[in-house]
C-alpha cells in the first residue's frame, strides 16, 4: 500500500551555492521624534485664559466619522506635519543551513529558530491577503468559507500551512482548518441572534456587554472603523452628554437629540436602547446600536453549545478526494512559489502530494464467552448471538426515573431481557423510583438529594449494588454531576446514567450492557494473547501501563481548575482492567504536579504511589516494566514532560517495597491535535484501512516517532496519532511498539470497534470529564476556602471529593 500524506508537499533541500548565510528579522524600530518649534499652551487660551477641559463624564457621541469643535481642533493639531528619525536594528542572523543540519541528522541549536522564521513568511503571505490569522491558521473573508452555526456565530474554513522537518526532507505540511467567529452585520441583529430574542427589547445587556468588549464596528454613514470599549449607562433617549456648537455656549443634549436633530440622521429603534461606546475611560464616545455593524473574520473565543460544536462537525467532515481538492486549492491560492521572500531564502515547493509507504496491520484475534474467538472485520465486531467473555450478576438493582416522558418499567424489562442474552444477569425483582413532580423545578443537588430519601426508606437495610439513574436530557443534564458525586463519593454504589430514545433497540440496550458490565468488574472482550506471555512488550514480565490526561476548563474561564487523570493497568497480564485516579491543579496547567507528592514524615501521597500499591495488590507482584502513554502536550513541552512529570514518577518509585527494585521506564506521547493526513493512492475514494502505519518518509529526521490509524474511518477523513517515544530504557523493536499500541486500541470496553488512540489515554479523559462534573466550579470561587490546597506554585486550587472506598477500584467512567 502507498498512501499519500495530506499536505506534506516535498520541498527538495536547496542547493548549498543558494542558501543565504542569515536571514536577518528586525528586531525593532527605534522612532525618534525631531522636537518641533511649536507654542506652549499650558491650559491656557491665546488670551491667557485657563479653557475648560472635557473630562469626558458625560460622554461625547462622536464615532461616526463627524467632528464636534473639540474634536476640530485637536484635528488640526494632529494635521500638522512631523518628523521621525527611524532606525532599524538587526538583532541576529539565522542561518538556513541550520535546517540542512537538521536534515542530514546534525545537531543545530538554530533550527526552531530558522523554522520560525520560514513560518513567520508564510504568516506574512497570508497577511497580504487580509487573512484572519490563528498561529499557522489562515482565514480568507469569503461568504463561500463562512458556516452559520446559530446564536450569532459562524464557522469560517481556512487551512494551515507550516514547515515542517521529515526524513524526506523539509515539507510543507498544510491541511483544512476550521475557526469559529462573529457573525458580520448589525450589532442589534447578531445581539438578537446571540441571546435568541425576537425583540430588542428582551435584550439582556449585561450579557450583551460581554459579549460586545473589544468586538470592531463600522459606523454607518462614514464606514469608519473602531472598537467597542464598553455600552452606554444609560439609553440612548436618556444619555446626555455637553455639545457646544460654533460659539454657542455649550448645552446638554441627548445621543439621540444630536444625531436625529444636529447630524439628521434617522433612527428606528436607538432611542430604547443602550448606546455602543468606543472612547476611552474618561473620555468615553456614545454612537447609537443601529448604526454599528460587526466586522468580519473576528474570532469567537467562548464555548460552543452541543447544537453548534455538532453543527461545526457536521459542516467540517470532508471525504478523502474532497479534502485533496481542496489542499490543492488552498496551495494554489497562496502562490507560495511567487513568494520572493521564500525565493530568495532558496525555497520552492513542489506542488503534489509526498508519496510514502505504509503497511497494514492485521486485526487482534478477540476472545469473547463460551470460549469463543473472532477477528474484528475492518475494525469492527459486535456482539450478536454472542456473549460476553466475563460477564456479571447483579443480584440488587434498582432504578431511578428523572424523566417525566420514559415507561421505566418496560424499559428494565427489556435491559433484563438483552442482558440474559449476552450472558449478564439482572435480577428481575427490581424496585422503581419516579421522581415527585413538586420537585422537578428544584436546584438539582435538591431533586438528588430527595431521590436518595425516598431510597433509604424502601430500602433501609439493603442498598442496592447497581443504580440505572434516567435522565430527562441527554447531554448537560444539570441534575448529572451532583447524582455522580452523590453515588460515587459519598455513598458508594456503581451508576450508570442514561437517556433513552421513544424507540428502544437492541443495538441501544447492547452498548448500555457493555458499560454496566465493565463497571461492575466485568469483561465484554479481550485479547486471546492477553493471559499468555506473546503479547508484545507487556506479557513478558510484570508491566504496569499508564495513560495520563489533563483536561481544562472552557475557553475564556481562566478561573477554572484544570483536571488531572491518570489510570493504570491492573492484575496483569491482563491489559483490559484499569483503575483512575483524579486531582485538580491549578488552571491551564498541562503539567501533572501531584504523581509523586512526599510528605514531611516519608509518606508519598501523589497519585502513582496510589497506583502502584493498586497494582501491587491486584497482580501480586511488582512491575518491572512501566510504560507510560502521555496525551495532549505538543512538542514544545517534550523536555518539560521528561524533566517533571517522568522524574515524580521515578521519585515515587524509591523504596516503596525493596532498595534493589528498579523498574524501566518507556515514555510515549500521543498526538491527535495535529495536521497530517494519510490517502490511499490511485485516487480511491475510500480512508486508509484500520491498523494502517507510516514510520517513514513524514516522519522525524532523528526522533523516533510513528503514525498509526488503528481504526476504520467511515465518516470524513481519517485523523492518524502521531506516537513520540521520548524514552526508552526497554529497549523494545519498532515493530513490538506498534504492536502493542495496535493492540490497545482494541481493549476498550465501552464499544465494539477499534479506537483511534490507546485505551489507556482515552480512559483518563473520561475519568476527568466524568469526575469534574462533581463539583460546580462556578462556585468554587466562593466556597473554595476552606476547600481546597497550595499547588507547586502556591495558588490554592480546590480539591475534588474522595471516589468511595466501593468504587474507587472499579471502572467508574466507563
Amino acid at each position: 500500500m502507498d498512501p499519500h500524506v495530506d499536505g506534506q508537499a516535498l520541498l527538495p533541500p536547496p542547493p548549498p551555492a543558494i542558501i543565504p548565510q542569515g536571514v536577518v528579522p528586525l528586531k525593532a524600530m527605534e522612532i525618534k521624534r525631531v522636537p518641533m518649534a511649536r507654542p506652549k499652551n499650558n491650559g491656557l487660551g491665546r488670551k491667557g485664559q485657563k479653557i475648560p477641559l472635557n473630562t469626558g463624564r458625560s460622554g461625547s457621541p462622536e464615532g461616526d466619522g463627524s467632528l464636534n469643535e473639540g474634536d476640530k481642533k485637536r484635528s488640526r493639531r494632529q494635521g500638522r506635519s512631523k518628523t521621525y528619525k527611524v532606525t532599524i536594528s538587526y538583532a541576529t542572523k539565522i542561518p538556513l543551513q541550520a535546517i540542512a543540519n537538521a536534515l542530514s541528522v546534525k545537531e543545530s541549536e538554530q533550527f526552531q529558530d530558522a523554522m520560525r522564521v520560514l513560518d513567520i513568511i508564510l504568516r506574512q503571505n497570508a497577511a497580504k491577503q487580509a487573512c484572519l490569522l490563528v498561529r499557522q491558521s489562515f482565514f480568507h473573508n469569503h461568504p463561500k468559507n463562512f458556516i452559520p452555526l446559530g446564536g450569532g456565530v459562524v464557522g469560517c474554513r481556512g487551512f494551515h500551512s507550516s514547515f515542517r522537518a521529515t526524513q524526506g526532507g523539509l515539507s510543507l505540511n498544510i491541511d483544512v482548518s476550521t475557526t469559529m467567529i462573529v457573525k458580520p452585520g448589525p450589532v442589534i441583529d447578531f445581539l438578537k441572534e446571540n441571546q435568541n430574542v425576537k425583540d430588542s427589547s428582551k435584550i439582556d445587556w449585561v450579557k450583551a456587554k460581554r459579549m460586545l468588549k473589544n468586538l470592531r464596528i463600522t459606523v454607518s454613514p462614514s464606514n469608519q472603523e473602531q472598537k467597542i470599549t464598553g455600552l452606554s449607562d444609560r439609553i440612548c433617549r436618556d444619555q446626555r452628554f455637553s455639545f457646544k456648537r460654533g460659539n454657542e455656549d455649550p448645552v446638554e443634549v441627548t445621543v439621540y437629540e444630536y444625531f436625529v436633530h444636529y447630524r439628521k440622521i434617522p433612527l428606528r429603534e436607538s432611542g430604547a436602547l443602550y448606546c455602543i461606546n468606543v472612547g476611552k475611560p474618561k473620555r468615553p464616545t456614545f454612537i447609537p446600536i443601529e448604526l454599528c455593524s460587526l466586522v468580519s473574520l473576528q474570532r469567537y473565543t467562548k464555548s460552543l453549545s452541543n447544537l453548534q460544536r455538532s453543527a461545526i462537525v457536521e459542516a467540517s467532515r470532508q471525504k478523502p478526494q474532497e479534502k485533496m481538492t481542496t489542499l490543492t486549492d488552498a496551495l494554489r491560492v497562496s502562490n507560495y512559489n511567487a513568494d520572493h521572500l521564500l525565493a530568495s531564502s532558496g525555497i520552492s515547493i513542489n506542488c503534489n502530494f509526498t508519496q510514502v509507504e505504509g503497511r497494514v496491520l492485521p486485526a487482534p484475534r478477540l476472545k469473547v464467552g463460551n470460549g469463543k474467538d473472532f477477528i474484528p472485520r475492518n475494525g469492527r465486531w459486535n456482539f450478536n448471538n454472542q456473549k460476553l467473555v466475563e460477564p456479571v450478576t447483579i443480584e440488587r438493582w434498582a432504578a431511578v426515573n428523572f424523566s417525566a416522558s420514559c415507561d421505566v418499567g418496560h424499559l428494565c424489562r427489556e435491559l433484563i431481557k438483552c442482558g440474559n442474552l449476552k450472558g449478564i444477569h439482572l435480577s428481575g425483582s427490581f424496585p422503581t423510583f419516579q421522581e415527585n413532580p413538586r420537585h422537578r423545578h428544584s436546584p438539582p443537588h435538591v431533586r438528588v438529594q430527595h431521590m436518595f430519601q425516598e431510597m433509604e426508606q424502601k430500602l433501609p437495610r439493603d442498598p442496592p449494588q447497581f443504580l440505572l439513574c434516567i435522565l430527562p436530557e441527554r447531554k448537560n443534564c444539570d441534575i448529572y454531576g451532583p447524582w455522580k458525586r452523590r453515588c460515587l463519593s459519598e455513598v458508594g454504589i456503581v451508576t450508570q446514567c442514561i437517556s433513552p430514545p421513544r424507540q428502544v433497540k437492541d443495538q441501544y440496550l447492547t452498548n448500555v450492557l457493555l458499560k454496566i458490565n465493565a463497571k461492575m468488574g466485568g469483561i465484554n472482550s479481550f485479547l486471546t494473547v492477553e493471559r499468555s506471555p506473546s503479547i508484545p512488550i507487556a506479557g513478558r514480565v510484570p508491566t504496569l501501563i499508564l495513560g495520563m490526561d489533563v483536561s481544562h476548563g472552557s475557553p475564556g474561564r481562566a478561573d477554572v481548575p484544570s483536571i488531572a487523570a491518570v489510570v493504570s493497568s491492573r492484575c496483569w497480564p491482563l491489559i483490559s482492567r484499569y483503575r483512575a485516579v483524579v486531582r485538580t491543579q491549578s488552571p491551564k496547567t498541562e503539567l501533572i504536579d501531584s504523581l509523586c507528592k512526599k510528605l514531611p514524615n516519608g509518606e508519598d501521597e501523589g497519585i502513582f504511589r496510589e497506583l502502584l500499591d493498586d497494582f501491587f495488590r491486584s497482580s501480586g507482584r511488582k512491575p518491572e516494566q512501566i510504560i507510560i502513554f502521555r496525551d495532549g502536550v505538543s512538542e514544545s513541552q517534550f523536555n518539560q514532560v521528561l524533566n517533571t512529570e517522568l522524574d515524580q514518577i521515578m521519585e515515587a518509585c524509591k523504596l516503596p517495597y525493596d532498595e534493589q527494585w528498579r523498574p524501566k521506564f518507556m515514555l510515549v506521547v500521543a498526538q491527535k491535535n495535529h495536521h497530517t493526513k494519510f490517502f490511499k493512492a490511485g485516487g480511491s475514494p475510500d480512508n486508509v484501512p484500520p491498523g494502517t502505519v507510516i514510520d517513514n518518509g513524514v516522519c522525524h529526521p532523528r526522533n523516533n516517532d510513528f503514525y498509526m490509524c488503528a481504526h476504520a474511518g467511515l465518516i470524513g477523513t481519517t485523523r492518524p496519532t502521531h506516537y513520540h517515544v521520548l524514552y526508552d530504557e526497554l529497549r523494545c523493536s519498532a515493530d513490538e511498539l506498534q504492536e502493542l499500541v495496535h493492540s490497545l486500541s482494541y481493549v476498550y470496553q465501552r464499544s465494539t470497534s477499534a479506537i483511534s488512540i490507546v485505551a489507556p489515554i482515552y480512559y483518563a479523559h473520561l475519568a476527568a470529564a466524568q469526575v469534574s462534573q462533581f463539583i460546580k466550579f462556578d462556585e468554587l470561587s466562593e466556597t473554595s476556602s476552606g476547600h481546597g490546597g497550595l499547588t507547586s506554585t502556591g495558588v490554592l486550587v480546590p480539591q475534588l471529593p474522595k471516589l468511595h472506598k466501593n468504587v474507587r477500584n472499579s471502572m467508574f467512567f466507563c
